[in-house]
């Protein structure tokens, strides 16, 4: 697939993967959409972008103000050719230390808004009858890593429900790619929650030597016109990690010839 001409809009856009993504699909002559809560930023990231970009600022979790960018978007140019779940925020504490609403803060904007998100946009993408929706999840999303109870329950929500949509979508000309970095030298770390919700304020040794964020938007674009529909973004023990964790092909394969067959007509049909 060549992302020449085409419309790209990523949620999370002012910085770390997702600004990443931006200039790299610039760079390959696609439009951008821009989407996150600083207006500001998200400002000073289209102007850095050699091509034509919208910014559309809004909270993920406020879904009146996600609707409504929805309609923005899908009016803008000829639509929405991409979309990337990319929004989210990470966790640094033991669950015996974390608070319930930690848990619940962070799959409310790494889970439940990147589906609402998706599915806003559904109708607009089925309509046309192609796309590329991409959900960026981690190797965390694949493996369960201490310190992080709460991130990890939403990444792999999110691989669970992208899936799922992958097979429900596998006959109408939209593909799905799941994204699984690993260490990206991104705030993550930075701006990860800790027990009691609040800020941790400082970064970690693995993220800072992590790869960089232009290295890994390039792997993953690559990835995407290749179409592999399950992307690892790691190295070293990470990416053994995320191998070792890897969903088959076949299985894919597998899903969509289920509903190829009639599956979903079938469990209607029982109703």
């Amino acid at each position: 697939m060549s992302f020449e001409g085409k419309t790209a809009w990523i949620t999370g856009a002012s910085s770390g993967i997702g600004e990443a993504l931006a200039q790299e699909w610039a760079s390959r002559g696609a439009n951008l959409i821009l989407s996150g809560r600083d207006e500001g930023r998200l400002s000073a990231v289209a102007n850095r972008l050699e091509t034509e970009t919208r910014t559309l600022p809004f909270d993920v979790r406020d879904e009146d103000a996600m609707q409504a960018a929805t309609e923005e978007a899908t009016r803008w140019k000829d639509g929405v050719d991409i979309f990337v779940a990319n929004a989210g925020i990470s966790q640094r504490s033991p669950a015996v230390d974390t608070a319930m609403q930690v848990y619940r803060d962070i799959i409310d904007v790494d889970l439940t808004a990147q589906i609402a998100a998706t599915q806003a946009l559904l109708p607009h993408m089925t309509a046309r009858g192609n796309g590329k929706l991409l959900f960026i999840s981690s190797i965390a999303g694949k493996v369960g890593v201490p310190m992080r109870t709460a991130y990890c329950a939403a990444k792999h929500g999110l691989i669970g429900y992208a899936d799922a949509l992958r097979g429900e979508l596998s006959q109408s000309g939209i593909d799905v790619h799941v994204i699984c970095p690993g260490s990206v030298a991104t705030n993550v770390s930075r701006n990860a929650l800790t027990g009691d919700g609040s800020e941790r304020g400082r970064s970690d040794k693995v993220i800072d030597n992590g790869i960089p964020p232009g290295e890994a938007a390039k792997r993953i674009l690559d990835a995407v016109e290749a179409n592999q529909r399950e992307i690892i973004v790691a190295d070293g023990m990470e990416e053994a990690m995320g191998e070792m964790r890897r969903t088959p092909d076949q299985l894919f394969d597998q899903v969509a010839g289920m509903v190829a067959a009639g599956y979903m007509e079938k469990m209607q049909a029982e109703d």
